[in-house]
């Protein structure tokens, strides 16, 4: 059966149409050297409003070394524009790894004999939160496998009631985004009662084919309905849901196309496009070996595509994890980067461990320094680590947040509230050197919130927060 390509439409075969992304390879191919289209595509990527799938794809192949530098500081420059000098700091919590499925790259898929499975209890969910509280964390994303015997909707969300409850010392969790596998508009509707952020949903790869083969067992194999979730998402109430491919299963430029087409999917439907597009790159994992994919990306390619996607989606989050190392990570916040994870453990139970455990980690984490340290070297670079979580708690979310993002009016919230919960992290967790950095850095930025009214009343709380008082300030 053939299908035509209608990004309205609440078919996947439709709204990621496999002959709309083979003509738009096609087309890119054969413009990648037209200077004049390539001048008229990065003349609209300067109007801060995006670029479609098409566009993109011609940019990706486009090699002339005066125009890839173009987009790199076209991609930063809009980075700034829309978040500042801000980046986002959360951790991954991994509440089982029991799954059914049969994903031939990830280590945790049905027929492993090999790792142990391990599913937390409430109570080690709470020991495991308090650990994440000692480093500072404010923000979890919550990882588990597809089990709905091990792993029901219940467990979910009696998981997240346990994670909002527990307050230790002046810790508090104040944002959840989850990301488990594709269900129903039924589930998705407790998820949002459960009070979540963001709904989290890797596509993998948009090759419908290849899909199919990488996913050979269990209902992760039907492809339409895993990559139709976020339209049940939106639908069960979930305004702020996450997109992402897992770079190296297959061909990049097929992936980058698809990705695009779903956020305009999403835009065109909901009127919202992802809340934040992440950027894995497959990575070693107990009987996994990347090497067995022929699809890898070069450091050089992987910048590319970041720079590229911030540009075509200038309102997005875009999320970077401690899969990639301290020197890609670096060069991705360059280029458009805004939120990373920090001090991560990939194993069920793994925060409560004084040895990192592996037994049952998902992937190799190649950046394991502690919290403490991300934050002291994003201070350096010349960044504001933030842990804020208010716009979620203060209902700007899905198109609420992009309208406060496109009017640039984040500076006079987010920015403020980044300030006093980096302030929160300096006084309750950081080392001294730390401390000295951070606090030099706010002193810094404090001039460069605009409104001076709520630059004045920022200072008052910082005050506070330093005399031991209050937290949890927030415009």
């Amino acid at each position: 059966m053939s299908y035509r390509y209608d990004p309205k439409s609440l078919i996947a075969d439709e709204f990621i149409n496999h002959e709309e992304i083979v003509a738009c390879l096609q087309f890119a191919d054969e413009h990648k050297n037209d200077r004049r289209m390539l001048d008229e595509i990065l003349a609209k990527a300067e109007q801060r409003k995006g670029l479609s799938h098409k566009e993109a794809g011609v940019l990706l192949v486009c090699d002339d070394p005066e125009y890839v530098e173009k987009m790199y500081k076209l991609a930063e420059q809009i980075k700034k524009d829309f978040y500042g000098n801000r980046i986002v700091l959360f951790a991954p919590l991994y509440l089982s790894n029991y799954c059914v499925n049969g994903c031939v790259y990830c280590p945790y898929h049905g027929q492993n004999r090999n790792i142990p499975r391990k599913k937390l209890t409430q109570e080690e969910i709470r020991a495991e939160v308090v650990a994440l509280q000692d480093m500072g964390h404010k923000r979890l994303a919550i990882e588990s496998g597809e089990d709905p015997f091990n792993n029901p909707i219940e467990y979910i969300l009696d998981s997240i009631k346990t994670i909002y409850s527990v307050k230790h010392k002046n810790g508090a969790i104040r944002r959840v985004n989850v990301n488990i596998a594709a269900t129903t508009v039924e589930n998705y509707r407790k998820l949002k009662e459960a009070g979540i952020g963001t709904y989290i949903l890797f596509q993998e790869t948009y090759h419908k084919e290849s899909y199919l083969k990488l996913h050979p067992r269990g209902p992760k194999h039907d492809y339409n309905y895993h990559t139709e979730a976020m339209d049940r998402a939106m639908e069960g109430g979930i305004d702020d849901v996450g997109l992402g491919v897992l770079f190296g299963l297959e061909l990049y430029r097929y992936e980058l196309c698809g990705l695009l087409m779903h956020a305009e999917h999403l835009e065109a439907v909901h009127g919202v496009g992802p809340h934040t597009i992440s950027f894995p790159r497959i990575k070693h994992a107990d009987d996994i070996d990347p090497s067995a994919f022929d699809n890898s990306i070069s450091d050089d390619i992987f910048a590319k595509i970041i720079a590229i996607v911030r540009i075509a989606v200038p309102y997005t989050g875009m999320i970077i994890s401690t899969r990639e190392s301290q020197e890609v990570r670096a060069r991705a916040l360059h280029l458009g980067i805004s939120q990373i994870s920090g001090a991560s453990r990939t194993s069920v139970g793994g925060y409560t461990e004084e040895e990192r455990p592996t037994d049952t980690e998902q992937f190799d984490v190649s950046d394991q320094r502690s919290l403490d340290e991300v934050i002291r070297w994003l201070i350096e670079l010349g960044y504001v680590p933030s842990f804020c979580t208010a716009c979620y708690r203060a209902g700007r979310t899905g198109d609420r947040f992009m309208e406060l993002c496109k009017s640039k009016q984040i500076q006079n919230c987010c920015h403020p509230n980044a300030l006093m919960t980096l302030k929160e992290f300096l006084v309750d967790y950081a080392s001294e050197a730390t401390r000295r950095a951070g606090d030099e850095l706010i002193q810094k930025e404090l001039p460069s919130i605009p409104q001076e009214n709520v630059r004045r009343i920022c200072a008052q709380h910082l005050e506070e927060i330093e005399k031991g008082g209050q937290r949890d300030f927030r415009f």
